[in-house]
């Protein structure tokens, strides 16, 4: 007779994320294939560099690090804000990718560890309603290009183009087309899975470079060096005081800028072989990529200037897009739409697609796959018109400052609970089990006290954003990433015990590892309490 599979029993599958290992004891409630850790993590730090480049080199990376140089102070006050911004968002992307690198598990994953295996939805969702308006508007903008081009070529389409002559939902027959296009496209790599992403980023991020730096070259000869400059500010540059405190709101806004894909970067640290490969990756893809981007942005559009003017109001034109699509040479002008495009395709997927594929399929792991999650964000998309959202400032503003809003306070949580609270230790065979005596059980699979951080770290942010200026918006991820790890903190050491933990059942570990601080996976913990074994024997720690 053949024998059953005991609780230990290890099996490989391979799933469109990845090949993962699933035990026998894994509950099917909180398992799937692209979910569980995984069998082998490959990624070097190149695979790393080349995620940041797709994530940077972007039309609405573009226009971010372009609109820093017009904020009216000192082109070198601006890089120094930018340093100090991107340094910043170096080191925390080290501290959050950590916990999905030594587990190899994405990020929905771990926030098990400090919400609970039930309670990880909310960050999961929170998470994946905010990829799901991005991936909408990065999608309509990229499809601008296409808009624009078909134009250049057929200019008998201007028609097609006009949303009161030929128009749906508030977008032309031709922006439909473009927007259909941008979407096969991106669903077409995504669906090929996780090595194909791999693949796509690693080409694309060098392949954008080399266009930017020919489009760049092109414009400052024809400009002329002389006609170059850092400072894309209008009138009056600021001083004094004002000028300080314009430094600090660019810092505040290079961290902002980043804030999603830092909270979810575990769906790509998992990847890493080393966490060491992870954070020479994130070096070189961060201080060093980022910097250099910004300052070949703003050599491109301060030459575009000279080159093609500015736009109907007077004002410096950002948008890559429309810069080559004004520039007064065919071949160049369709090369920039079209690597434009391809660059956006490369930031959405790796931002705002690969997120919600993870955040879904966590809510539900037995009905939605990766590749079904990455579908349901897909069409959501469409849904919410993001076209009628970006086109409308009020709206996307109170939309996507009061959702952002909540992303600090989900940040604060997971770094305070793994570096404060649970000392760099992760059980992972108990974010698979939903056994009322696994570590990450609580009360009913919720953990009460990040709950109430959540929600009472979020108050002040999104009232900062509802009541406050623009100015004091931009440092909401900052007041709720704060609030989220001093609430968390603290309750986990004053709430009593009894109160975390169904009153029951005493929280026991199934598995101990620990991570030094080189980030290798320490084998034999001394100190560390008596494991218990699948069949619930305690075993001494080794």
């Amino acid at each position: 007779m053949s024998d059953s599979p005991t609780p230990d029993t290890v099996s490989s599958h391979h799933g469109a994320a990845g090949e993962s290992v699933i035990k026998a004891g894994y509950d099917e409630r909180l398992t799937n294939q692209d979910l569980a850790p995984l069998k082998e993590q490959k990624w070097t730090w190149y695979n790393i560099f080349a995620f940041w480049m797709s994530d940077v080199h972007s039309v609405g990376g573009y226009v971010f690090a372009g609109s820093l140089f017009a904020l009216g102070i000192a082109a070198w006050q601006v890089l120094v804000a930018l340093v100090v911004g991107i340094v910043a968002v170096n080191i925390l992307c080290n501290l959050v990718a950590k916990p999905s690198q030594i587990a190899g598990v994405p990020y929905p994953v771990t926030t098990r560890i400090s919400f609970g295996v039930k309670g990880a939805n909310i960050p999961a969702i929170i998470r994946g309603s905010i990829a799901v308006v991005w991936y909408g508007i990065q999608t309509y903008l990229a499809s601008v290009a296409f808009g624009l081009l078909a134009l250049k070529f057929w200019p008998g389409l201007a028609p097609w183009g006009d949303v009161e002559e030929h128009g749906f939902l508030g977008l032309s027959a031709l922006g439909w087309a473009g927007f259909i296009l941008m979407w096969v496209l991106q669903a077409f790599v995504f669906w090929n899975g996780m090595e194909t992403i791999r693949k796509f980023i690693d080409f694309c991020g060098p392949a954008v470079y080399v266009v930017m730096l020919a489009l760049a070259a092109y414009l400052v000869a024809k400009a002329g060096w002389g006609n170059v400059s850092l400072d894309l500010s209008v009138g009056e540059g600021l001083s004094g005081w004002s000028s300080i405190t314009m430094m600090i709101s660019a810092f505040a806004l290079v961290v902002s800028y980043f804030s999603g894909p830092m909270l979810n970067f575990g769906d790509f640290s998992r990847y890493g072989k080393t966490f060491g490969e992870v954070k020479k990756g994130n070096f070189w893809g961060l201080p060093v990529n980022f910097l250099f981007f910004s300052l070949l942005v703003v050599c491109t559009v301060s030459a575009a200037v000279t080159v093609i003017g500015t736009d109907d109001d007077g004002n410096i034109i950002t948008d890559p897009v429309h810069i080559v699509d004004k520039i007064d040479n065919t071949t160049a002008a369709v090369l920039g739409v079209l690597t434009f495009a391809i660059a956006t395709i490369g930031i959405n997927i790796v931002a705002n697609f690969v997120s919600p594929a993870f955040d879904f399929s966590n809510v539900a792991p037995t009905k939605i796959s990766w590749r079904t999650g990455g579908m349901i964000a897909a069409v959501g998309s469409v849904l919410i018109t993001p076209w009628n959202l970006f086109n409308n400032p009020t709206a996307i503003h109170y939309t996507m400052d009061t959702l952002g809003a909540v992303i600090g306070p989900l940040f604060g949580i997971l770094i305070a609970d793994f570096y404060l609270v649970k000392k760099q230790k992760i059980v992972v065979d108990d974010l698979f089990t939903m056994r009322p005596e696994g570590a990450y059980w609580y009360r009913n699979g919720w953990n009460p006290v990040a709950v109430g951080a959540t929600v009472v770290a979020s108050i002040a942010p999104i009232c900062v954003v509802i009541f406050g200026t623009a100015y004091q918006a931009s440092f909401t991820w900052f007041i709720g990433a704060a609030l989220g790890a001093a609430v968390y903190w603290i309750g986990m050491k004053v709430v009593p015990t009894q109160l975390i933990h169904d009153a029951s059942v005493e929280a026991r570990i199934t598995t101990d590892i620990e991570v030094d601080a080189a980030g290798e996976i320490v084998v034999d913990v001394p100190d560390a309490e008596p494991a218990v074994t699948s069949t619930g024997e305690e075993t001494a720690s080794s």
